[in-house]
């Protein structure tokens, strides 16, 4: 037996390319089956329609579903709503997110940066309907927001049920993830990068737009596929802090109460397309060269 392995792995060593394929073949494999083919079905079902009467799926091609989310004004505003909230969520989250990296990789100590870190990670081993029902309380009439206003005589504001309060639950929920790769990615800048900019007479700020940015895109990049993709998809915090429905709500009812698998996955395919040309953008923008 010791002679088979020993003969197989002098085999595998002289062709590194079979023995990257027989180490990547089980992940792929498993990607292809539950990942690849699962988005196929689901493209094909998109195509099959509900009987109206006996709500059974019939299996009869058809553009139906597709021209339901066109000729409909509601779909249309639901999924304008919903890529206008994705995309306002990983604007903030980026934009707060890249200060605090930058503080936590090129300037905090290693004590801080520690403390930084875990103030970001800690919160997401907590339960995401723990902290959405958290947020829920805090921004409620007579919550925590409230309460401490009129503490310092400042008045109230109503922010709960509203599209302000799900921007904010967003912009927490997801921080975390836009944060986690642009720190990663400004603390791989050498810093001979910087100083030479500084030896040339840059300013900071000209550091900052034509140094550390363009050098940090891929990771700004690969931060706001998170919040955008996370948000688009997301249908628990609409229903738990918001006053309106997004892509997701609606595909759940789809599903869940009206049964119309066919409709859903017309319309899940919508968030797919979106997140497609976001990615064909930033290909283009050319974010990915240095992953």
């Amino acid at each position: 037996m010791s002679t088979v392995f020993r003969r197989a792995g002098i085999f595998l060593y002289r062709f590194p390319g079979l023995r990257l394929a027989l180490l990547l073949a089980p992940p792929l494999a498993w990607m292809v089956v539950v990942y690849l083919l699962a988005l196929a079905f689901l493209f094909l079902t998109a195509f099959w329609r509900q009987d109206p009467v006996t709500s059974a799926i019939i299996q009869a091609w058809g553009f139906q579903n597709f021209q339901a989310l066109w000729a409909v004004d509601v779909y249309r505003t639901i999924a304008l709503r919903t890529a206008g909230m994705a995309l306002a969520v990983t604007v903030t989250d980026v934009i707060l997110a890249i200060p605090i990296a930058y503080y936590a990789a090129r300037i905090a100590s290693p004590r801080v940066r520690t403390f930084l870190l875990l103030s970001m990670v800690l919160p997401l081993w907590s339960s995401y309907l723990v902290r959405v029902y958290a947020w829920r309380v805090i921004l409620s009439s007579d919550g925590l927001l409230n309460w401490s206003l009129h503490k310092l005589h400042l008045g109230s504001v109503n922010l709960g049920f509203s599209n302000w309060s799900l921007w904010i639950v967003f912009c927490y929920l997801w921080l975390p993830y836009v944060l986690l790769p642009i720190f990663a990615a400004l603390q791989r800048i050498p810093n001979s990068l910087i100083e030479a900019s500084t030896d040339l007479g840059a300013r900071w700020f000209t550091t900052l737009r034509r140094v550390i940015l363009p050098v940090a895109l891929p990771g700004i990049v690969a931060g706001s596929i998170f919040a955008f993709s996370l948000t688009l998809g997301d249908y628990i915090a609409p229903n738990l802090v918001g006053d309106t429905e997004f892509i997701g709500n609606v595909i759940y009812q789809s599903v869940g109460i009206a049964n119309n698998i066919p409709f859903a996955a017309a319309y899940a395919i919508v968030p797919a397309v979106i997140v497609a040309i976001y990615l064909l953008v930033a290909r283009q923008l050319k974010a990915f060269e240095a992953l």
